[in-house]
């Protein structure tokens, strides 16, 4: 006999009146969706072959990082060995076929133990090797490729809060290889101002401005004579009108804007042009700030991003509550732009665009077209072959492979899913699979049936033999859907998404929706049989 409590067949009966309620916003057109409710305009969201927009692969740049870390080491170096009294005749990163490295030309043989132990205190991953009076330091792989692929990581997370920052909905951001990464803007048909909010590093430093030399004003796009001084380096400062004022600032950095925690575009009360806010956390960034104020009082300080000057003010007062505002000659786009990529953060390498594409919105539509008419002709024939094979039954089967798109569809709307042209192909495949639980149930029932046993009865052995070769099958099948949505990427996962919820989703509906579906028939055809509902 079959046993079926009143609370499991309501329950799977308001779970699929639930997913129909949901899968119906992916299913309507614009002007019926925006009818909806506001709780119900939520819909599945459509990957870039499908809805169109802009694909771009950019190259992270892990070989200039990683010659600052090496500058960075040799300049730790050199204070140690001033410490110390060692004499080098030479220090520098060396490029070699097999990579960079450090080395360091010692004037005597003796001191190359002290220097190893040195090069050890400052940095532990570092392999140093002795050739009489000539040390190289290169850095061990395990560390380079551990500090690759966190460059790579900070890069991608940059990247995505810049973009959820321009507004672009659904973004797909993921890593490629050793050094790539793939952004995927649907609906964003021209990326240019996009892309160009992504390629820049927003470093932000404060820097003294060198009194002993003068601002040199030219015309844009000319570089005028400089004076040259040894720490010292003329910066760009745009004065509106096509004029650039070229300001001598002291390379050594006294702040950076990594203590940043908000900035945002104000308007300024007194000249009523565009300012750009600063706020600082309340530790060590507002400390900083009124030391810089305090040792600068009634001078001149530069503040730069990206290797030009947005303004070089003079300190008026001591900033001790962390708050700084910048005025300069920038409009209020130019203003708006800087504050969103200071509050992304700054780009921890250079980012170079190797591939752009763009998928119009037509070719997008051409996608949906074919996935919808394959998926219809995939459910229409596996529908026909059902119903011929198993007549009543095969109907509910057919049923039960409705719902399984419908709860699937809600599925992928509740957790964000975005749906690729490899996902509907997911789809497709899941409902010629939904139905091989159906059919090895069936097929049990009529076994048992051909041996003269009562229908109730071969019908609850049908379930009750063929449950565990449902569930081997079904879970290879999700084992290769984990697998591939582990390791793949892009497209790859859009198609593991869609089989693995398919899936699952089709085990509730054989072992929940069909089985009631069966026994209601049993119990309303089969006054005989014993069945509890």
């Amino acid at each position: 006999m079959i046993i079926l409590s009143k609370t499991r067949v309501w329950l799977t009966f308001i779970i699929c009146l639930f997913a129909i309620i949901f899968a119906i916003p992916s299913f309507v057109n614009q002007k019926s969706f925006e009818k909806l409710p506001s709780w119900l305009q939520h819909s599945v969201s459509l990957g870039l072959e499908l809805r169109g927009g802009s694909h771009i692969q950019l190259e992270v740049g892990i070989d200039e990082v990683t010659k600052e870390f090496q500058e960075g080491v040799i300049d730790a170096t050199r204070k140690e060995l001033r410490k110390k009294n060692i004499q080098y005749s030479r220090m520098a990163v060396q490029h070699t076929p097999a990579g960079s490295q450090i080395l360091i030309v010692l004037k005597e043989t003796s001191n190359a133990n002290d220097v190893k132990k040195i090069l050890n205190k400052v940095e532990k991953e570092l392999e140093v090797t002795i050739n009489n009076n000539e040390i190289v330091a290169v850095i061990s792989k395990k560390f380079l490729d551990k500090y690759e692929k966190k460059i790579v990581n900070e890069s991608i997370e940059v990247i995505r809060h810049r973009i959820d920052e321009t507004g672009t909905r659904e973004p797909t951001i993921l890593r490629q290889g050793k050094n790539r990464i793939v952004v995927q803007l649907p609906g964003v048909e021209d990326p240019a101002e996009v892309k160009r909010l992504i390629g820049k590093t927003a470093i932000l430093t404060f820097h003294a401005v060198d009194e002993e030399l003068e601002n040199v004003i030219a015309n844009e796009g000319e570089k005028p004579e400089l004076q040259s001084k040894p720490g010292v380096v003329y910066m760009p400062e745009s004065k509106g009108e096509g004029k650039v004022n070229w300001v001598p600032i002291k390379k050594q950095i006294s702040m950076t804007g990594k203590h940043l925690v908000d900035a945002q575009m104000n308007v300024d009360p007194q000249s009523g042009g565009a300012c750009i806010s600063l706020k600082f956390d309340s530790g060590e960034g507002t400390k900083k700030l009124a030391e810089l104020s305090t040792r600068y009082l009634h001078k001149q300080f530069a503040i730069v991003l990206d290797d030009r000057v947005l303004m070089a003010p003079v300190f008026q007062a001591i900033l001790n509550q962390g708050n700084a505002q910048v005025t300069g000659h920038f409009t209020m786009k130019e203003a708006q732009e800087i504050a969103l990529l200071l509050r992304a953060g700054s780009l921890p390498a250079p980012l170079t665009v190797v591939e752009e594409r763009n998928v119009g919105p037509s070719l997008g539509a051409d996608s949906i077209s074919a996935g919808a008419t394959a998926t219809i002709m995939a459910f229409v024939l596996v529908a026909l072959f059902m119903i011929l094979s198993y007549g009543t039954f095969g109907s509910f089967a057919c049923v039960s492979l409705v719902m399984n798109i419908m709860i699937l569809f809600a599925c992928l709307t509740l957790i964000g899913a975005t749906l690729t042209l490899p996902g509907i192909a997911g789809i497709a495949l899941t409902i010629g699979t939904a139905v091989d639980a159906n059919v090895l149930i069936y097929e049990r029932m009529r076994e048992e049936m051909r041996l003269g046993i009562k229908p109730a009865v071969a019908i609850s052995q049908g379930y009750k033999m063929a449950i565990g070769t449902i569930l081997d099958s079904n879970c290879t099948t999700l084992i290769g859907a984990l697998f591939l949505y582990e390791f793949g990427s892009g497209p790859i996962r859009g198609f593991s998404v869609t089989l693995f919820y398919g899936t699952v989703i089709s085990l509730f509906t054989t072992f929940f929706l069909t089985k009631s579906l069966v026994a209601i028939w049993l119990r309303k055809h089969q006054n005989d049989a014993e069945i509890i509902i």
